[in-house]
């Protein structure tokens, strides 16, 4: 097990990539500290990581909230006494088609506030622990959108960008402290957000939902949608001591869409 007795905090791992990265850390031997706004959402995960003998308690949280935030960290330390690994996946789209001169300053800033700031808060609040046991992994979900530009999707871009240069920052201040930060930059995966985006590029196209899935998967190198265990072995990797020599990095989980 990669991560025997290791203790992993979450964020968003109610549903989707999440979920699957949650279990994946459970399976490898991680106690897990799950944070949400919607607690009983979790619930369902959290059975199953008690099913693989591994801990799992779960905390509210608000991650653009720094009350929140501070409120769940203090939960999680005095209920495990340390974080070892931090994994930020709690995050939106945005919105969806529009330019940005369409986008509103409350949409526009909303994205930010939950891509970024939210990050930003959750590796404050456990960034002295870890430096107090000089070790650390922080893994942050991106997006490859934040690798490159996106028409109809500034804001969201935006923000990953700009999770990608606090990520960078914070790897070279962390460090001297034995800490890696990396980020994770999933493509399209499977699931209901990519169902939304398909649907609207169907629908600004005139053609079918399985036409438009065909036309982007042909963008990527695989020719196939990433799954969220794609997602999860990759956080997997950057969570482990197999990432030991790794900070600072952008890891694309995308089928080469941004080669």
């Amino acid at each position: 097990m990669l991560l025997k007795d290791r203790v992993a905090v979450v964020t968003g791992p109610a549903k989707g990539m999440g979920a699957a990265c949650t279990l994946l850390l459970a399976e490898h031997g991680a106690d897990l500290a799950l944070a949400g706004r919607d607690t009983a959402a979790i619930e369902p995960v959290a059975e199953q990581v008690r099913a693989m003998g591994r801990r799992a308690e779960i905390f509210a949280c608000d991650v653009t909230d720094a009350a929140s935030v501070e409120a769940m960290a203090a939960g999680a330390l005095s209920a495990f006494g340390r974080c070892d690994i931090l994994v930020n996946i709690a995050g939106g789209r945005g919105p969806l088609g529009k330019t940005f001169w369409e986008t509103t300053p409350e949409e526009f800033d909303a994205i930010l506030r939950l891509n970024v700031t939210g990050c930003f808060l959750t590796m404050r609040a456990f960034a002295p622990g870890m430096i107090a046991s000089k070790y650390g992994k922080v893994v942050n979900v991106g997006g490859t959108f934040g690798l490159r530009g996106r028409a109809g999707r500034a804001a969201y871009s935006a923000s990953k960008w700009g999770l990608r240069g606090i990520t960078k920052s914070a790897a070279l201040e962390l460090g001297p402290h034995n800490i890696n930060v990396n980020c994770c930059c999933p493509g399209m995966v499977e699931g209901p957000r990519f169902e939304a985006v398909r649907a609207t590029m169907a629908a600004q196209q005139g053609i079918s939902a399985e036409e438009a899935r065909v036309q982007h998967a042909g963008e990527y190198a695989l020719r196939r949608i990433s799954t969220d265990q794609d997602v999860a072995n990759a956080v997997l990797f950057l969570a482990s001591d197999l990432s030991r020599q790794t900070t600072g990095q952008d890891l694309a989980v995308d089928g080469g869409w941004v080669i």
